[in-house]
């Protein structure tokens, strides 16, 4: 590849990553066959963030109930409904769900967590690379040393399900870089996903 050819792929690289800091997009989704329109307007739906972080999973959870309640359900966040102790215990869970009339589920989970490494373009704009001759006369015994940057990519988990009928109705994986915040990537998440779900037929238009 040559030095203008790798300057631009660089730029366009940055800027692709620049615009994605806070976006989380989808990269696969799946629908149950035979899931029909979904209606959980008025109904109650828990916001689930399944971590051993304390302090994410309440504000995940928080961020997530507002974005439902926004949606004109009644979200609310699990933590608030189940004892820290129990929250692990699939039987005990069901039981403070079921006592708590909850109609629906949105989960959400970290599944990868990684470093992504870029490499600047500036690198090419010094006068070592600006020469081919001057490249050439020191890459052979000099060992370049590069200016990066790195990025925290993230992959999340979203599954919606259904609890009185304990039916998997949609999931998906969403892929994020950067988030600033716990709101800002739940807002995203749930901006995306409800996107999605319409295009599949799962909800209706609006918000």
């Amino acid at each position: 590849m040559t030095r203008m050819r790798r300057t631009v792929v660089s730029f366009a690289v940055i800027a692709f990553v620049a615009s994605a800091l806070v976006h989380a997009q989808i990269k696969s989704s799946w629908k149950a066959p035979d899931a029909g329109p979904i209606d959980f307007k008025g109904k109650k739906v828990a916001a689930v963030v399944i971590t051993d972080d304390l302090n994410v999973q309440t504000s995940g959870e928080e961020a997530l109930a507002r974005m439902l309640v926004g949606r004109g359900v009644t979200g609310v966040a699990s933590y608030r409904m189940i004892p820290k102790e129990e929250l692990r215990d699939p039987a005990k869970a069901k039981g403070w769900f079921e006592r708590g009339k909850v109609a629906g589920v949105v989960v959400l989970r970290v599944v990868s967590s990684e470093k992504e490494t870029l490499y600047t373009p500036t690198v090419w704009a010094t006068a070592t690379y600006s020469s081919f001759w001057n490249y050439y006369g020191t890459s052979w015994t000099a060992v370049r040393s590069y200016k990066t940057s790195q990025v925290r990519v993230l992959e999340i988990e979203t599954l919606v399900y259904d609890v009185e009928k304990d039916k998997l109705i949609w999931a998906g994986v969403s892929q994020t870089k950067n988030p600033k915040s716990i709101q800002i990537l739940v807002n995203e998440l749930v901006n995306d996903v409800a996107a999605e779900m319409r295009t599949q037929g799962l909800i209706s238009g609006g918000r």
